[in-house]
């Protein structure tokens, strides 16, 4: 019985392992395609964002892809101007994320996740007001 647990044990974390090698894979080539491929240019093979589509008004994700680009080529004033809000907001979130599992807590209660939606309203309410200085580079094709 007691081999038998030992067994269950090993196999869970080498199916863990081999999710994580997975994901850091897919993770990898999917930062090596961004910084490959100039989302900056109209001629690159990104889609246009659905809500800008539909809507005309920059998301709060829009700019999300050129900040990756710039900043895995060095560019960091280019990736503030394309998207602050997720340069400097992901990072923040992930770490109170981290560091609140690791004190056993709830990743993210429902009191964090409506002002993570109200900052990004508010985000996007601000970038598509005349005259906002921090927009989203595109270099005409």
């Amino acid at each position: 019985m007691l081999k038998s647990v030992t067994n269950a044990g090993s196999s869970q974390r080498r199916h863990r392992l081999y999710v994580a090698a997975g994901t850091g894979t897919l993770l990898g080539g999917a930062l090596g395609y961004v910084a490959l491929v100039d989302p900056h240019s109209v001629n690159s093979a990104y889609p246009l964002c659905p809500f800008k589509w539909l809507t005309g008004w920059n998301c709060p994700f829009c700019g999300g892809l050129r900040m990756t680009h710039d900043l895995l080529h060095g560019d960091l004033m280019d990736a503030i101007n394309d998207n602050i809000f997720l340069l400097v907001g992901i990072p923040m979130l992930a770490g109170w994320v981290l560091l609140r599992r690791a004190r056993g807590k709830a990743p993210l209660p429902v009191s964090a996740l409506v002002a993570v939606v109200v900052a990004a309203f508010a985000w996007t309410v601000l970038r598509n007001w005349p005259g906002f200085p921090l927009i989203p580079t595109i270099l005409r094709g």
